[in-house]
Parts: C-alpha cells; sequence; structure tokens
C-alpha cells in the first residue's frame, strides 16, 4: 500500500500547484487571457497528470499491488469531483470548447485559443509525469519505466466498435453536462463524476474511455498496435461525432449552423388557461350579437 500512498500524495500535490497557478494567473492576467489561456493550461495539466498516474496504477495495481478495480474507480471518482470543484470553469476538453463555440457562448479566437491551451497543458503534463515517474519512487514507478517504451494502443476490439463506444461515453457525458449547465455546482460536480466513472468503468476494457482528444492524444496516441489514423478516428471523430448528437437531441439544432428547430415545435412560453381562452370566445360571440341587432333595428 505504500506505493498507493505516495500516489494520493502526488494527486494532493499536483492540485495544489495547480491551483496555486490558478490563483497567481487570475492575479496578473486580464480576465480574457485568464479565462481562455491560463485556466484552460492549469486544468489541462491538472487532468492529464493525474490521469496518467491513475491509468498507471490501473494497469500495473491489480498484480503488482493486490487491490482491486474498485480502489482505482474510487480514486477516479474523488479525483474527478476535485477536478470540478477546483477548475474554476475550465473545460480542458476540445469538445466541451467546441460545443460552448457551437451555442454561441464562445468566439473562434477563444476557442482556438482554449484549445491550444488544452494542447499545451496535456503535452506539460505528459512530460512531467513522466519525469516524476522516472524518479522511480516506488515499484510501480520502476515497472512503468521498464514498460513505457513498450507501450501498446488501448484500442481492443474492432475499430469502427472502438468509434462507436467514444462517441457514446462522448453523447451520454454531453448529454448530462448540457441537462446540468444551469445547476448549481454542488448537485453538478458529483454527478459529472459519477457519470465519467460509470462510463470508465463501462466502456474502459475497449478504449480506455478517455472521450477527451486532448487527453487521448497525450496518453495513447505514442503507443503502437494502431496508426495514427486510427487513433484520430476512435479519440477525435468518435467523442465530436457524440457530442454533436447530444446537442441535436438536447437543442433540437445548432445554433452556430442553423437555427432551425429540427426536433421541438416551438412552443409559446406563457399559457392561457382554457377557461379564460373559453371565456374569451364567448365575451366575442355575444359582442357579435348585440351588434348584429343593433344593426337591424336601424331604420334603412
Amino acid at each position: 500500500m505504500a506505493g498507493l500512498n505516495v500516489s494520493i500524495a502526488f494527486f494532493f500535490l499536483v492540485v495544489g500547484v495547480c491551483q496555486a497557478l490558478r490563483q497567481l494567473s487570475k492575479r496578473l492576467l486580464s480576465p480574457g487571457a485568464y479565462g481562455c489561456l491560463a485556466r484552460e493550461l492549469a486544468g489541462s495539466l491538472q487532468l492529464c497528470m493525474s490521469c496518467l498516474e491513475l491509468r498507471m496504477l490501473m494497469e500495473i495495481g491489480p498484480w503488482g499491488g493486490g487491490f482491486g478495480p474498485d480502489v482505482v474507480l474510487t480514486l477516479l471518482f474523488l479525483l474527478f469531483v476535485v477536478h470540478g470543484a477546483s477548475f474554476d470553469g475550465a473545460s480542458a476538453n476540445p469538445t466541451i470548447s467546441v460545443q460552448e463555440f457551437l451555442l454561441l457562448e464562445s468566439s473562434l479566437a477563444a476557442t482556438a485559443a482554449k484549445l491550444l491551451a488544452q494542447g499545451a497543458g496535456m503535452g506539460m503534463g505528459w512530460a512531467l509525469t513522466k519525469l516524476y515517474w522516472s524518479w522511480e519512487l516506488t515499484d510501480f514507478h520502476f515497472i512503468q519505466n521498464l514498460i513505457a517504451s513498450e507501450c501498446s494502443s488501448s484500442i481492443h476490439t474492432a475499430l469502427y466498435h472502438a468509434a462507436f463506444v467514444e462517441g457514446t461515453c462522448s453523447f451520454f457525458f454531453h448529454l448530462v453536462l448540457l441537462k446540468l449547465c444551469q445547476s448549481h455546482p454542488m448537485y453538478q460536480v458529483p454527478v459529472l463524476a459519477a457519470t465519467v466513472t460509470f462510463l470508465t468503468y463501462t466502456a474502459g476494457p475497449f478504449t480506455g474511455a478517455f472521450f477527451n482528444p486532448a487527453l487521448a492524444t497525450a496518453t495513447t496516441f505514442h503507443c503502437s498496435g494502431s496508426t495514427f489514423w486510427d487513433y484520430i478516428q476512435v479519440y477525435w471523430l468518435g467523442p465530436l461525432a457524440g457530442m454533436l448528437a447530444a446537442l441535436v437531441l438536447y437543442q433540437g439544432n445548432i445554433p452556430r449552423l442553423f437555427q432551425k428547430n429540427l426536433l421541438y415545435s416551438q412552443k409559446s412560453k406563457y399559457k392561457i388557461p382554457k377557461a379564460r381562452v373559453a371565456a374569451h370566445v364567448e365575451g366575442d360571440e355575444r359582442w357579435r350579437k348585440r351588434k348584429g341587432e343593433k344593426s337591424n333595428s336601424e331604420p334603412s
């Protein structure tokens, strides 16, 4: 259990350093630069380093540490609760940034800046985690260094099925995210964390269940067993397709591309009670009768 304790301490250290980076950036940068660059970079750095360490525990822990997947899934849930509480509005996920652009919540320049910051944060997180593993503080890290150069692809099923799995995970994740977008963080954070944990448990054996293109790029694109185009189809096109499907199902349209609602009819926001409508119609009929009687009584 000593190796697990070191990893937990590493998680706390990563969150603390990234939180300090956020606070410092908020003081030194303008709100726009902080929101599009520093906040996304810190969030992506935190997410990437945490997920790489957790992925290492998931692969080596069962036979190297004697603990089962229940421990890793519990850590995953707790980590995403911490991420949701500390990210300060960052997404650290390209599909979420593209979704905000399609919903007219973000401009093209801001979206491009977020995507660049996410890529930089993920790349920095991968490099720092590799450096941390090279210190070999635990037996887990020693084993990880031995097998790091021969890592294999996370795609353990047919290519079309893998793309479908990642797309389905992204679909359900974004559907929950859209449903909870106006909810209080007290409810939003644990529900999203539970969703990620469930999807990882269900789809992890097939593709690793990333449904985050930037995280998948930093984590598995360098591994052998699949081509670069295979990775693009599964970990980029799949999640983007799932996000678009969730957006169309929830909204009925894609505001950035077209305004016409394809699924839902536009109804009035305010409903008039039926009794009031009936009284209004009856009053109109009485008024017409009185008007007709008056016109007939007039001499010709």
